[in-house]
């Protein structure tokens, strides 16, 4: 307990330089934290992106190219299927339900995609949880649309508006489906998934908006809205389907079923499997922040070893004294390792309090711009362990300043001159 007053003393008298250093650990803590628990939500985001769903199928691809489009609404199919390969084998005994989806049009940078009503049914995200409406109903006309919580709250969409499609992703005058405007039916609810990011239609109001055009340039034929819909509407082809099997016993061989197919080349992939792949992809980004975040820290300690010695040689008659009146060398040792203790774990205190901080701050931020929901939850083994590691390091930093200061109170006195 004396030790504890005597460190507390000493911190106090030099409590400028210690909260510098108390600082600078806070802000490595914080990194390395925050990293952390980022990378677990962001993985933890990616791969609830899509649920309950046992395949997604589509054009001869490779698997991550595939999950890409259908799923993020990145990049593009290198085919379409076509309707009929579609229905063949939507109609296999092994398969429960399908989902088709149409990508190719755009509405001013968001992504559209034609479906049926079976995708608000079947679709699943996160554990389990299905799409809900927020406001406004499913599309049932050809002309309908739900927009995606991202899309309403970014172009401040209600329900009732009419919203104009683009052809292919780029927005422009001479690419617009002017003559085919859609009617806003619903706005789902904000589920931190693509579908946040989408404009559904259905597949008939696809195929309208197309209906006069040919080779990706309007026709020399025009047909209004109107006139579409005398046309059958139903889809030539489509990018991609997903499945729901009856029985998850299935998956493997309908899986090679469907890649084996020889009428037309396909690719079957399991979403669950394809993005534990992908996330093993990119996580080298996830490293590189780790390191860069134990460099910050590795500053900090060397910052805090920096303080402590410069001030030894004006502790050397301090330390004098305490051994004039009975200290020992090993009691010098452990008042400088109590000094570092103090200081590394108000700076793990203050770190922890900055990342929640910084969480209650940046939280919603993320979740609207980002699609990731950084959840508020205790610090778990991994995070803990880091602390644990923090203030290990420390003390091991701390044994320099520590052995310096036994060395010398083994050789200065009361009559030391400074």
């Amino acid at each position: 307990m004396t030790l504890l007053r005597l460190a507390l003393k000493s911190a106090r008298f030099r409590r400028v330089s210690l909260l510098l250093t108390v600082l600078s650990i806070a802000i490595s803590v914080t990194l390395l934290l925050g990293v952390d628990k980022t990378n677990k939500e962001a993985k933890s985001s990616l791969l609830n992106t899509v649920s309950e769903t046992d395949l997604i199928v589509g054009a001869r691809s490779g698997p991550t190219n595939l999950l890409l489009y259908s799923v993020f609404r990145v990049g593009n199919a290198t085919n379409n299927v076509s309707w009929e390969t579609y229905e063949e084998l939507a109609a296999m005994e092994e398969i429960a339900w399908t989902v088709p989806i149409s990508l190719g049009d755009s509405h001013r940078g968001f992504r559209v995609m034609g479906t049926t009503g079976d995708y608000f049914e079947h679709y699943r995200y996160g554990d389990k949880q299905p799409l809900t409406l927020k406001n406004g109903k499913q599309f049932d006309e050809v002309y309908d649309t739900v927009l995606g919580a991202d899309v309403a709250r970014s172009l401040g969409y209600s329900v009732g508006d009419k919203i104009v499609l683009s052809h292919g992703l780029v927005s422009a005058d001479f690419a617009d489906h002017k003559d085919k405007p859609f009617t806003v039916v619903g706005i789902l609810e904000k589920t931190g998934t693509p579908v946040d990011r989408t404009v559904h239609v259905s597949l008939a109001g696809i195929e309208a908006i197309h209906i006069d055009w040919q080779g990706g340039a309007r026709s020399a034929v025009q047909l209004d809205a109107q006139q579409a819909l005398q046309f059958d509407l139903t889809p030539t082809s489509i990018t991609a389907f997903m499945v729901g099997l009856e029985n998850k016993a299935f998956t493997f061989r309908v899986q090679r079923e469907i890649n084996e197919y020889n009428d037309e080349p396909m690719s079957a992939i399991i979403p669950g499997a394809t993005l534990a792949e992908f996330w093993r992809t990119i996580s080298t980004i996830e490293q590189i922040l780790f390191v860069i975040s134990g460099f910050v820290l590795v500053a900090g300690l060397l910052g805090m070893l920096t303080t402590i010695l410069s001030t030894l040689n004006e502790r050397r008659r301090e330390i004098a004294v305490l051994r004039a009146i009975g200290a020992r060398a090993i009691h010098v040792v452990l008042l400088i390792l109590l000094e570092i203790l103090l200081v590394v774990f108000a700076g793990c205190v203050a770190g922890v309090a900055m990342l929640y901080g910084l969480l209650a701050v940046g939280r919603p931020i993320i979740a609207d711009r980002f699609g990731v929901n950084l959840a508020y939850s205790w610090l778990d083994q991994t995070q803990l362990t880091i602390l644990v590691s923090v203030i290990l390091g420390a003390v091991l930093v701390g044994l320099i300043p520590a052995f310096i200061a036994y060395r010398r109170s083994l050789q200065d006195g009361l009559a030391l001159k400074v």
